[in-house]
């Protein structure tokens, strides 16, 4: 199973902004901690927003911050508000996928997978938050001193 980039970079807008509870993030400077398109992270941060997920702070000053407790974040809904389909092959046009175990196989595989994810929250995510604060903080020096 291979996710997304869409929600890759949604979770990565959520552990960012997880891991500064205390202040308004801007979307630019979650690019560049990620070194990731400020375009792409848009649509996604709108996504989230409307769904929820980050809570949008409009005007001088503003900025987006979580729009729920980490621990309410459910990594599973996340997902699978952020996927398009589930569907790990196409059976639709197959000669045999009605008599072909492989699609039992797959579904469970994927029913697995997912109970995995929903087992997990924002929160469990960050439970090493001073290190990905860290983390963020080394990039930034590190962008800061470089030229260009």
């Amino acid at each position: 199973m291979r996710l997304t980039r869409y929600t890759d970079y949604a979770m990565r807008v959520l552990l960012y902004l997880g891991a500064r509870p205390d202040r308004l993030c801007s979307i630019a400077e979650v690019s560049r901690a990620y070194g990731i398109s400020q375009n792409h992270l848009m649509k996604v941060v709108n996504d989230l927003a409307n769904a929820g997920y980050v809570a949008s702070v409009r005007g001088r000053g503003g900025g987006i911050r979580l729009g729920r407790k980490p621990e309410e974040i459910n990594v599973g809904a996340l997902v699978r508000h952020t996927e398009d389909g589930f569907e790990l092959v196409d059976c639709g046009d197959c000669l045999i996928s009605p008599a072909c175990g492989l699609t039992v196989a797959l579904a469970g595989a994927l029913a697995a997978f997912m109970a995995v994810l929903d087992g997990y929250t924002l929160q469990d995510l960050l439970t090493v938050r001073p290190d990905i604060v860290k983390l963020f903080a080394a990039r930034e020096r590190a962008l800061a001193t470089c030229p260009g």
